[in-house]
C-alpha cells in the first residue's frame, strides 16, 4: 500500500481549465480532496469532564505537528457527568472536532464503531480521553504506517496502573490471546493504534472486540506491528475498567475464533463435539456389557446405563445443531449474495 504524505494545496495552474468549469466533475473531485481529512482520531468519552479541555490541546499540539489534515470524533458515551456541554464548546470553536451523542451508555467498543463509521481520514487512529494516553505519539504511529504497515498498535511498556488488579489480568489476557490467535502483541488492551482506512472500514465491533481488529487485520493479510507509547497515571475521573473484563475478552477472543476459523463451516465445531459425545457413550456401553457378562456386575449397580443415555443423545444434539447452523451459515450468504472470500487486487478482470 502507499505510504501517506501530507495533503497539500494543489497546483491550480496543473489542472485544465475546461475541465475545472463551475458544476464540472473534475472541479468536485479537487474541493472534495481538499476537504476530507487524512487523520480522523477516534476518542469515547465517558464522564471525562476534568480531562477534555487538557485533551483537545495536546491533542492540537500533536495533530498540527504531523502536516497532515486531520478531524477528531469525540463519541459521548452517554456521560453523567458535564462531558457533553464540554464537547460542545470544543466544537464550537474548533470545526475539525466533531461530536456523537449516545443516548445512554453502549461502552467502548459501541462508541468505537460509532466513530469509524463517522470518520473519514484515511487513517483512523483511536485512543481514550482520560490522558493515560499521549497524543504526543500519534506521529510515532503515523511514521510507521508510513513505512508501510496497515497496523500499528501501541505498546504501554512503561504502564502505570495497579499490580494485582490491572497489570496481571492484563498480562494473562495477552498471553492468551496472542496464544489463541497467533497473532504476537504484547498489549491488546492499548486503545492507542492506528489502522488504515481500508484495513478497519468494514470490520463490524461487538462486546469486547474492538480490541482483537489487529487479529482481524492479520487474518486478512495486512501488516501488523506495534511500537511502545507513554502511559500516564490517571490524574481526573476514575476508571471504567475492572478485573471482570478479563473473563469477557476471553469469552469474545473464543467467539472470534470461532467466527474466523469456523464461521463457513459450523458442522465441524458441532459435529466434533457430538461425535466424541456419541464415542463417550458407545464406550461406557461396551464397559458396561464388560462389567455384566464378566464381572456379573448388574445394569442397577452402576450409572453407566444412564451415562450410555447422556452421551449418545448429546452426540445427536450436537451433530443436529451442526446442521441447523450449517443452513443458517447457506442462507445468511446466499440470501445476501454475500462472499465467503474477499479480493486485495486484480489484473485484468472486468468488475461487474
Amino acid at each position: 500500500m502507499p505510504s501517506l504524505t501530507p495533503i497539500t494545496e494543489p497546483n491550480i495552474s496543473q489542472v485544465n481549465v475546461v475541465d475545472c468549469a463551475p458544476g464540472s466533475d473534475a472541479l468536485k473531485e479537487l474541493r472534495d480532496d481538499m476537504t476530507i481529512p487524512e487523520i480522523s482520531v477516534i476518542i469515547p468519552v465517558y464522564n471525562e469532564e476534568d480531562n477534555l479541555e487538557l485533551l483537545y490541546e495536546k491533542l492540537l499540539i500533536s495533530l498540527t505537528g504531523t502536516k497532515r489534515t486531520w478531524e477528531v470524533i469525540l463519541i459521548d458515551d452517554g456521560s453523567k457527568d458535564t462531558s457533553f456541554a464540554e464537547l460542545q464548546k470544543l466544537a464550537a470553536n474548533d470545526k475539525r472536532i466533531k461530536v456523537v451523542r449516545f443516548v445512554r451508555n453502549y461502552g467502548q467498543t459501541a462508541a468505537l464503531a460509532a466513530g469509524i463509521e463517522h470518520a473519514q481520514g484515511k487513517v483512523i487512529i483511536p485512543m481514550d480521553a482520560d490522558l493515560q494516553n499521549d497524543p504526543a505519539d500519534i506521529n510515532a504511529l503515523l511514521d510507521k504506517i508510513d513505512e508501510g504497515y496497515d497496523v500499528v498498535s501501541g505498546w504501554r511498556k512503561d504502564r502505570k496502573d495497579g499490580l494485582w488488579l490491572r497489570l496481571i489480568p492484563s498480562w494473562t489476557a495477552n498471553k492468551i490471546i496472542s496464544y489463541i490467535s497467533k497473532v504476537q502483541l504484547h498489549d491488546y488492551g492499548c486503545s492507542l493504534k492506528a489502522y488504515r482506512r481500508e484495513v478497519i472500514k468494514d470490520v463490524r465491533l461487538y462486546g469486547e472486540m474492538h480490541r482483537f481488529v489487529p487479529i482481524y487485520a492479520t487474518w486478512q493479510g495486512a501488516k501488523v506491528t506495534e511500537i511502545p507509547v507513554t502511559h500516564h497515571a490517571r490524574q481526573y475521573g476514575q476508571s471504567k475498567y475492572g478485573i471482570n473484563r478479563t473473563f469477557k475478552v476471553v469469552l469474545d477472543l473464543i467467539t472470534v475464533k470461532f467466527m474466523s476459523t469456523y464461521f463457513t463451516k459450523p458442522i465441524y465445531v458441532f459435529g466434533t463435539a457430538g461425535m466424541m459425545s456419541f464415542l463417550t457413550g458407545m464406550a461406557a456401553f461396551v464397559w458396561m456389557l464388560v462389567l455384566k457378562f464378566a464381572y456379573h456386575t448388574t445394569f442397577i449397580e452402576t450409572p453407566l446405563p444412564v451415562l450410555v443415555c447422556m452421551f449418545v443423545m448429546l452426540g445427536v444434539q450436537f451433530i443436529l445443531m451442526g446442521l441447523l447452523a450449517e443452513i443458517l451459515m447457506r442462507t445468511y450468504h446466499e440470501s445476501q449474495d454475500k462472499k465467503i472470500y474477499s479480493v486485495g487486487e486484480s489484473i485484468n478482470i472486468k468488475k461487474s
